[in-house]
């Protein structure tokens, strides 16, 4: 995805569900949603431990999530082996983006999106994209 495409995704989104996100507020997880969240994104928790982060209800699945929410991005937080359960779930949610942060790679999972006409990036930081693009 170039700079500039993300740029706009970005600017058009209004919601991101981070799926993983951890209440220890040391975890990247935990970093990059309250990032995301003072960057003027609504944060939709998806953790099935906790009732609230961040202020915010907690669910339990992705697609609990968007019976409340339109999702306008996914963050994934799981470990790789996880990643393409998180991604099939997504897919008929019609994200405008998924986004597997750093160190998540599952390229059949990213393909499968990809072929869902879904922008899937991998192993990389919304954060630091979000901060480099200039949103």
């Amino acid at each position: 995805m170039s700079p500039e495409a993300l740029r706009a995704l970005l600017r058009e989104a209004h919601t991101i569900a981070v799926v993983g996100l951890s209440p220890k507020a040391q975890r990247p997880s935990h970093v990059v949603a309250r990032y995301l969240r003072d960057a003027g994104y609504r944060i939709v928790p998806v953790n099935p431990g906790h009732a609230t982060l961040l202020g915010e209800r907690c669910y339990p699945t992705l697609t609990a999530a968007a019976r409340d929410h339109a999702i306008d991005v996914v963050d994934v937080f799981r470990r790789s082996e996880f990643a393409g359960a998180v991604v099939d779930e997504a897919i008929p949610l019609r994200p405008r983006l998924i986004w597997l942060q750093v160190g998540v790679v599952d390229e059949a999972a990213c393909d499968r999106a990809a072929a869902a006409e879904i922008p899937c990036v991998m192993d990389r930081c919304l954060m630091v994209e979000h901060r480099l693009v200039q949103v």
